[in-house]
């Protein structure tokens, strides 16, 4: 392996270094975005009981805007429900729109790597040609070595490049899913929320959260 690290000339530093970044990344969006974690499936039914039962103290607020990504929706939205379902509306979208940028943090990084860790290959790729031709000027194709060394360049910096590409294509893709899954999920469980406290609604989750 160092051998081949060595073989593939300097390029190989900023693709090695990508890929410890991709995978950083990948494991750190993949313990953030759990499901459970940005919306727990008993966090609406729990709010809704303390609603019914007036224990919706400030600190049961602070408690629940901290819980989770779910929940500082939630906690925008309740502490705004009094000045009426416009404006709970409206504190529940500013409060979504923050939690969407968080979601997706690093994402973008992710997909820059996809780009152009093919491009750092591809530049490897025309340096080691470069260093072929240069020889077969200067000394001929005699010097089979030489040629070897340059082709040789040429093809591990390529291979490294696509073999960085592809997981953080594919992980970029996976995470970018997740995000819009949990966002429709987020959304839908706010909706239910705002309605239910402005009467348009039936809260269906009340038993289950009273049982």
């Amino acid at each position: 392996m160092y051998e081949l690290i060595i073989a593939g000339g300097w390029l190989m530093l900023p693709i090695i270094l990508s890929s410890i970044v991709v995978i950083a990344i990948a494991f750190e969006r993949y313990w953030t975005l759990r499901p459970a974690k940005v919306v727990p499936p008993t966090l609406l039914g729990q709010v809704w009981h303390w609603l019914k039962q007036n224990q919706l103290t400030k600190e049961n607020i602070h408690q629940l805007r901290s819980s989770s990504p779910l929940g500082t929706i939630l906690a925008a939205g309740i502490s705004n429900s009094a000045h009426g379902r416009e404006v709970m509306k409206d504190s529940v979208e500013e409060a979504a729109a923050q939690v969407i940028h968080e979601l997706e943090k690093n994402l973008a990084p992710l997909g820059t790597i996809a780009a152009i860790a093919p491009l750092l290959g591809l530049l490897g790729t025309v340096i080691g040609m470069i260093k072929v031709f240069t020889a077969i000027m200067i000394e001929g194709t005699g010097n089979a070595g030489v040629l070897a060394g340059g082709i040789s360049e040429a093809l591990i910096t390529t291979a490294a490049g696509l073999t960085v590409a592809i997981p953080a294509l594919v992980f970029h893709r996976f995470f970018e899913r997740r995000v819009d899954s949990l966002v429709v999920e987020m959304e839908d469980q706010a909706v239910k929320l705002v309605d239910a406290l402005h009467g348009d609604r039936v809260f269906r989750t009340e038993e289950g959260a009273n049982g």
